[in-house]
């Protein structure tokens, strides 16, 4: 896979173009500082009743409606969430786009899935930072960046993918690296790694050995400590070395005891869910059932929140983080 770094980039592509940021949360506000501090011309879009339009203002950035925004930029960032795009896009971007504009994204979920169908004379792009947006802005203002992917849908004026880099420099992941890749993958495999890895697989691991310890009589404190306070210390292990590195970092005991037993816990069963859920994903499965939920006012994500938050797991967490402090 190509890396690419700013020594790679010309930002001139960039430079005296209008950048409208849609929505100004976790990435959207990142991404604006950042921009705006690289010396771009930025302004934000916001709907009136927006919460985040005195913090954009705060921050001496220009606040606009959206329409108006939109209009007014050579390239339309859309940073509101996946499920809230489509509408806006019908509403307030498409009928004010200007020929030949740049329409970027952060996440391909919408263009991928047929969720938007950008005008055939829109170059459509995106930019990805692998990591949340404080994280993004925090790196940023310390002289690095997060690694980001760039992808092209569109490309009728020949360039878009040197603006994409270019967008991508602006934002500082041309600090630390930036890969290529298409709309499909990063979607597909950004939504897989959520829902089988990092939101999903960990959180159902971690509560599931959580109950099975408590139920077997052990103390939740200890049960907390073993099974969710130090999964971060093997993460940031993993991720700093990689899994084999971190086996050095442990004792042998538990290199031992992970290597036999892991596969007993990840196995056929749950590989063969992950294939599925993979499917789920490719087939557009789960694009149309979370939209589904979102359109009707998001009853499971409700549910799901209220049994979470009654957990044992929460409550011992709670007090053990406050006497950690």
């Amino acid at each position: 896979m190509n890396v690419l770094y700013e020594r790679d980039i010309d930002g001139a592509v960039l430079r005296g173009r209008r950048i409208a940021m849609i929505g100004y949360g976790s990435q959207g506000h990142a991404q604006a500082l950042n921009l705006n501090d690289s010396g771009h011309d930025i302004v934000v879009g916001l709907r009136p009743e927006s919460r985040h339009a005195d913090a954009a203002r705060e921050a001496g950035l220009t606040v606009l409606p959206i329409a108006d925004a939109v209009a007014r930029a050579d390239v339309v960032m859309l940073m509101i969430p996946d499920e809230c795009q489509p509408a806006v896009y019908a509403a307030e971007i498409e009928p004010h786009l200007r020929p030949g504009a740049y329409l970027g994204f952060a996440h391909g979920l919408a263009v991928h899935f047929g969720k938007i169908v950008p005008a055939a004379d829109t170059n459509v792009f995106l930019v990805a930072p692998k990591g949340p947006g404080p994280q993004l802005r925090r790196r940023f203002l310390a002289g690095s960046g997060l690694a980001a992917l760039i992808a092209v849908h569109q490309d009728p004026t020949g360039n878009t993918r040197a603006m994409a880099l270019a967008y991508a420099a602006g934002i500082g992941s041309g600090r630390v690296g930036i890969l290529e890749t298409t709309f499909r993958e990063e979607c597909e495999t950004d939504l897989f790694g959520e829902q089988v890895v990092l939101c999903g697989g960990i959180v159902e691991l971690i509560r599931g050995a959580f109950e099975t310890l408590t139920e077997a009589g052990y103390a939740p404190e200890m049960a907390y400590f073993e099974c969710l306070h130090e999964a971060k210390l093997i993460t940031d292990l993993i991720f700093e070395r990689g899994i084999a590195d971190m086996r050095k970092a442990i004792s042998n005991t538990a290199e031992f005891g992970g290597v036999t037993r892991g596969p007993r816990v990840i196995g056929p069963a749950a590989r063969q869910a992950m294939r599925e859920i993979l499917a789920e994903i490719q087939s557009g499965a789960f694009a149309d059932e979370w939209l589904k939920e979102h359109a009707a006012g998001c009853p499971t994500l409700a549910a799901s929140a209220a049994r979470e938050d009654a957990h044992p797991i929460e409550s011992v967490g709670r007090e053990l983080r406050r006497l950690m402090t």
